[in-house]
C-alpha cells in the first residue's frame, strides 16, 4: 500500500522579486532582491548578501574557472520586507481589496 505525501501548508510572506532587509546574521543591515526562494526548507537567496567563495571548473574555452562569489541561502525568519516609504524592513499585513491581496506596511499603512 502506497503512503500519500500531504502537502505542506506554511505560508511565506517573501516572493521572489520582493526587496527586502536582512535582519540577523553576517550581513545584517543590507538589502536586495530576492532571487530564488526555496520553500520547502524556508530559505531564500537574496542578490548581494551571505557571499561564498566558491570554486569553479573551466567549462568550455569561453567559460573561464577560478574563484567567484555566488549569494548562499538565508532564512526566511532573519529577512524583513523593505518598505520604500518607511526607509527601513519592516512587518508586513496583507489586505484583501476586491479580488487582488496587498501587502501592507504595518508601521505607515502604505502598500509595499
Amino acid at each position: 500500500m502506497k503512503k500519500l505525501k500531504i502537502q505542506n501548508t506554511k505560508v511565506l510572506k517573501i516572493k521572489k522579486g520582493d526587496k527586502v532587509e536582512v535582519i540577523a546574521g553576517k550581513d545584517k543591515g543590507k538589502a536586495g532582491k530576492v532571487l530564488k526562494v526555496i520553500f520547502q526548507t524556508s530559505r531564500a537567496i537574496v542578490e548581494g548578501t551571505n557571499l561564498v567563495k566558491k570554486h569553479l571548473r573551466r567549462r568550455s574555452e569561453n567559460e573561464p574557472g577560478g574563484i567567484k562569489e555566488i549569494p548562499s541561502s538565508l532564512h526566511i525568519s532573519n529577512l524583513a520586507l523593505f518598505c520604500s516609504s518607511c526607509g527601513r524592513g519592516v512587518r508586513v499585513a496583507v489586505k484583501a481589496e476586491g479580488k487582488n491581496k496587498i501587502k501592507i506596511c504595518k508601521r505607515c499603512q502604505q502598500p509595499i
